[in-house]
């Protein structure tokens, strides 16, 4: 039953996200809510993984999500395989049957004014799961509720870390412009090295 939930749940996350990978993390926090597979930080270590690996970060996510929750919950690395190959499936499926069908009918509906009014309404949707799944990212790296809420002091609620780490990382941007790897593999050296010292 663990592998039909895991492939339904992403499923779900594969029909309605629509603009992108990170369209997904409002459904998976969500899914994170409703399922208990993974914690939000949990979530924000997913992304930073998927974000700095290539493949999309949904599909990375899913596979992610499958193998831990399997691995996990039984201990095995083969069912936590079989585990990320469903996941990964369930949020790839809708894209193939849609893509399919809609390539054949696109060119010769593309001129139909309900499918350009189909596909400018889908716009506002993207840009409305992208802004979300801003939030979400902020939420989850700058800002730490559960702290907030178990101590109800007001600097817990900020997280100091993250904060001095992405204005490092816009200063650094603004001056320097350096590539994309470097920005992700000394985002990355600094946060294990934060981790290490217990301060993130």
């Amino acid at each position: 039953m663990i592998y039909l939930r895991l492939f339904f749940e992403f499923l779900k996350v594969g029909l309605f996200t629509v603009g992108g990978g990170l369209a997904s993390l409002p459904f998976l926090e969500n899914m994170a809510e409703a399922t208990g597979w993974f914690t939000h930080r949990q979530l924000a270590d997913m992304v930073a993984i998927s974000e700095s690996t290539p493949g999309p970060i949904g599909i990375n996510m899913a596979t992610y999500v499958g193998y831990t929750t399997l691995s996990g919950a039984t201990g095995s690395i083969l069912e936590g395989i079989l585990g990320s190959v469903v996941a990964t499936l369930g949020f790839i499926f809708p894209s193939l049957i849609i893509v399919t069908i809609v390539s054949k009918f696109l060119k010769k509906f593309s001129e139909n004014k309900y499918v350009k009014g189909a596909f400018y309404g889908l716009r506002a949707v993207s840009v409305a799961l992208i802004c979300a799944a801003l939030v979400s990212v902020v939420k989850i790296s700058l800002i730490n509720i559960p702290l907030f809420e178990e101590t109800g002091a007001i600097l817990d609620l900020i997280s100091l870390p993250g904060l001095i780490l992405a204005g490092a990382v816009y200063f650094v941007i603004k001056k320097w412009n350096p590539h994309p790897v470097f920005i992700l593999g000394g985002s990355a050296v600094v946060g294990i090295a934060l981790g290490f010292f217990g301060l993130f």
